[in-house]
């Protein structure tokens, strides 16, 4: 009996501390303050995936759920640290979540990552943590890709009708760029020619292309820009 007494004493002591901890209070400033440092913390992602994308095509949607995700992680964050129930209920509804979209470029990982690791930093109250680590992590990502953005690579694919009027392609063509690289070549019929060359321009300037499209022997120009390491 007392065994069984000491039993029921101590489980009601346990739940009684348990349910007395379960629920953390904040106020309305602490809520306002987290959400707004989340969301200038999402702007500035915004800013550094804006400033070093160089991509085939830029989403601005998916810019966009980068602010919206920290924003929403926050929330999480704080709905968890203040209802140890809730973040048990959380932790099994979370855990059936599934996301399908693909992800096209693999730096788009680190920006994912990026806005999460801010929302949990912030919501779990550590601001300084999460605004230097943010200002951290942006300027690596300008510093390594300030590269890739200066010099854009671009295809040239050139049909010609003989010899002769590529060897004067390539002749021209090498006054307008500053780097060129023959990818593949093509011969069709034992006259046409099709060429695939990189090249790195000496500007952003694409008139060259009007003017190699007018050589004779030229019949199509195609400039190209596309996203792909490169060797230098």
């Amino acid at each position: 009996m007392n065994n069984a007494g000491n039993t029921f004493n101590f489980s009601d002591i346990f739940k009684n501390n348990f349910l007395e901890k379960a629920v953390t209070d904040f106020s309305l400033v602490d809520v306002a303050l987290t959400l707004f440092i989340s969301f200038l913390i999402g702007v500035f992602i915004y800013a550094v995936y804006q400033k070093t994308f160089n991509g085939v095509m830029y989403s601005k949607n998916f810019n966009i759920s980068l602010v919206g995700m920290s924003m929403i992680t926050t929330l999480i964050i704080m709905g968890v640290t203040s209802n140890i129930v809730l973040s048990l209920g959380m932790v099994g509804a979370l855990s059936i979540v599934r996301f399908r979209t693909a992800i096209k470029d693999p730096i788009d990982i680190v920006y994912l990552f990026w806005a999460i690791a801010a929302g949990i930093v912030t919501g779990a109250g550590q601001y300084l943590l999460a605004i230097l680590g943010s200002i951290v992590v942006g300027l690596m990502l300008i510093v390594f890709t300030r590269k890739s953005i200066r010099e854009i690579p671009y295809m040239v694919v050139v049909s010609c009708n003989n010899e002769t009027a590529e060897k004067t392609l390539l002749r021209v063509l090498q006054e307008y760029v500053k780097k060129m690289n023959i990818k593949s070549k093509a011969v069709r019929g034992g006259q046409e020619i099709e060429l695939t060359i990189e090249v790195r321009l000496k500007n952003e300037s694409t008139a060259f292309v009007n003017e190699l499209s007018r050589l004779e022997g030229i019949n199509d120009v195609v400039l190209v820009s596309y996203n792909g390491e490169l060797a230098v």
